[in-house]
């Protein structure tokens, strides 16, 4: 042997028989404490490799649980933004076919920032729920609805004037006999379609339609008609 401390072939020659048993004995011991080390090596090198095995294996499922988590998170926000988009279409009405019927296909913006997409989406609702606050009714509204209870003043008083005219005389138990009273409802309906038509016209504008208003555009087409109505029967 070659190693450090080992027996030499020219100390064969030299020693004697008790001194080679005692380093033969000295090797065997040697010789243990290598085969011990080199268990005690593989051991460890097993144990290390169970262990990765183990960490390995606690990363896959971390991984797997996180992959399932993701996914239902996309599902959640795929849902919201539907419903979002959904509630955008019911609130501006036809302007919004413009972009398709479908719901577009979700894009969190890139900015600088990375913020969480329950952000943005809490965003889009705030701005989805706001509500542009009534414009104030000016001068020129005003004459505006004004002008609405006029012609529908108008409209009453000469569709309850055609109506009567039609209906006079006529008592043979036909349909004619009703006219009168459809002429009347026809002179309270027009004033009254007058204020729906000035409720969208403030609609559009974004102006408020309050009760004051209401009772200018339903007293002006009444007054209206019942004035034509008066002068149409002193003709």
């Amino acid at each position: 042997m070659t190693q450090s401390g080992g027996l030499q072939p020219a100390d064969f020659a030299t020693a004697d028989y008790r001194s080679v048993l005692r380093r033969l004995t000295t090797l065997d011991d040697e010789a243990a404490t290598l085969r011990a080390e080199a268990l005690r090596w593989h051991d460890e090198r097993l144990a290390a490799a169970e262990e990765a095995v183990r960490s390995a294996s606690a990363a896959v499922e971390d991984a797997k649980r996180e992959v399932v988590a993701a996914q239902r998170t996309i599902e959640e926000v795929d849902a919201r933004a539907a419903g979002l988009w959904s509630e955008y279409v019911h609130k501006v009405g036809p302007v919004a076919e413009r972009y398709g019927r479908m719901v577009p296909p979700a894009v969190i913006p890139q900015q600088r920032n990375n913020r969480d997409a329950t952000d943005y989406l809490d965003e889009v609702a705030t701005k989805v729920k706001y509500t542009a606050p009534a414009r104030p009714i000016t001068g020129g509204v005003k004459i505006l609805f004004a002008v609405f209870g006029f012609l529908g003043g108008i409209a009453g008083a000469f569709g309850n004037q055609l109506l009567r005219q039609t209906g006079d005389g006529a008592a043979d138990g036909t349909w004619k006999d009703a006219l009168p009273v459809v002429a009347l409802l026809v002179l309270l309906a027009c004033p009254i379609l007058a204020v729906v038509g000035a409720k969208r016209v403030a609609d559009r504008r974004g102006a408020g339609l309050d009760a004051t208003t209401v009772a200018t555009v339903m007293i002006t087409g009444l007054v209206t008609a019942g004035l034509l109505v008066a002068a149409l029967r002193t003709t």
